[in-house]
């Protein structure tokens, strides 16, 4: 007697705005299997998430992978991890992927398009995000279904205000450090404290700066757009001091998707929220307000995207397949990215390139490529740190 074709595994997308308990969905099925994996589009979500997953399962069985924070126990049944550092050669039964919209971002948009396109579950895959990549979903995703997640509550425009009058329980939201510690400074002498969230602090300086406004502490929280993926803080009012930020390259106005991303943190569960500016910034556009408190923006057009099938048989074989051209029109090619850069400068480095001598060497030159230039200094120090990396890794004990 034959055996019974093995079902395809199912592909979810749940899409909707913010405050409407999407990743809540993902967790609660994730742990309706008996292995799971959670890709989340920030450092501080994925500790958040973490934390709620060893809550429910033990810590034995719950690990959180980062680019910078790494906790695994011998034998873990859950992967709680950010998009960029989920180890996807771990079989598991559910696998979802937060903030697929991101795959519209110039800077990250391409690994969470190949998250999108690879990254599966053998049993069931989720895909948490907004609604406006659900056109292109459902172009690049056979047999997709789509879920609706409306918003638990309401969110109303509030006006323009002093920052000093900006009320209780209210996010600050600039879009640089200077911009951030400048607000928190301000706050500081009129109100006598206020968190700060940034990326640059430690894990654990930046967790318990939430902590310490989640306890009421303070009243005020000051952050970057960061804040606006997920985070689940008691946050009523969201207000926006600059309107403009550098994506890494250019400085640039955020879209009205990207202001209604940030403004939704305002009102969790069924308490509602309102957003505003402070008087540098002024009133916003009519059309833009109405956009943001109905949550209706226009579906994307195109995803970032950089081949995922790599040869690694020598240094400029790789470099040629990162390069391979988009197989979509809607796709854009990802040229230039930093780890990109960083293997062309390590393939010529005088102390690296004699160690490239093969393809598993290839395979760990460019997993040196990953570390991530934490400074932003953008200059040559960058490549000697990775060099020196290298130059262990490589060398004959390879091991740091």
């Amino acid at each position: 007697m034959s055996r019974a074709p093995r079902p395809e595994p199912r592909v979810t997308a749940i899409l909707g705005p913010t405050n409407t308990g999407k990743t809540h969905r993902a967790i609660e099925r994730m742990l309706e299997h008996d292995t799971g994996m959670i890709g989340l589009p920030l450092r501080l979500l994925a500790r958040e998430v973490y934390d709620k997953v060893v809550a429910r399962r033990g810590a034995e069985a719950v690990a959180l992978v980062t680019g910078e924070e790494k906790r695994v126990p011998a034998d873990p049944k859950y992967f709680v991890c950010t998009v960029e550092a989920m180890p996807l050669d771990r079989r598991v039964a559910f696998l979802a992927v937060d903030e697929v919209q991101l795959a519209g971002d110039r800077n990250r948009g391409h690994t969470f398009t190949d998250r999108i396109l690879h990254a599966r579950g053998a049993i069931e895959t989720v895909l948490l995000g907004a609604s406006t990549i659900a056109p292109l979903l459902e172009r690049i995703v056979p047999d997709l279904r789509i879920e609706s997640a409306p918003r638990y509550s309401k969110l109303t425009w509030a006006g323009s205000r002093k920052l000093a009058s900006v009320p209780a329980r209210s996010a600050i939201i600039g879009f640089s450090a200077e911009q951030v510690y400048e607000n928190a400074e301000r706050l500081r002498s009129v109100h006598g404290g206020a968190a700060v969230v940034l990326g640059a602090l430690s894990p654990r300086t930046r967790n318990a700066q939430v902590a310490m406004y989640q306890a009421g502490e303070v009243q005020h929280i000051v952050a970057t757009d960061a804040i606006g993926m997920g985070l689940n803080m008691d946050i009523g009012h969201v207000a926006f001091t600059a309107l403009r930020k550098f994506d890494g390259r250019h400085h640039r106005a955020l879209s009205p998707a990207e202001l209604g991303q940030i403004a939704g943190r305002a009102g969790r569960y069924t308490a509602d929220g309102t957003f505003g500016t402070t008087r540098e910034v002024g009133d916003l556009d009519p059309e833009l307000i109405d956009a943001i408190e109905q949550h209706t923006f226009p579906p994307l057009t195109q995803l970032y995207w950089r081949s995922s099938d790599l040869d690694f048989a020598n240094a400029a074989s790789l470099l040629r397949s990162l390069r391979i051209p988009p197989p979509q029109p809607f796709l854009l090619p990802t040229y230039g990215e930093e780890d990109e850069d960083a293997l062309e400068a390590l393939a010529k480095h005088p102390s690296v390139a004699p160690l490239i001598t093969g393809p598993e060497a290839v395979r760990r030159l460019w997993e040196v490529c990953q570390v991530p230039d934490y400074r932003k200094t953008h200059t040559t120090a960058h490549v000697d740190l990775l060099a020196e990396l290298a130059g262990h890794l490589l060398g004959a004990d390879g091991v740091l």
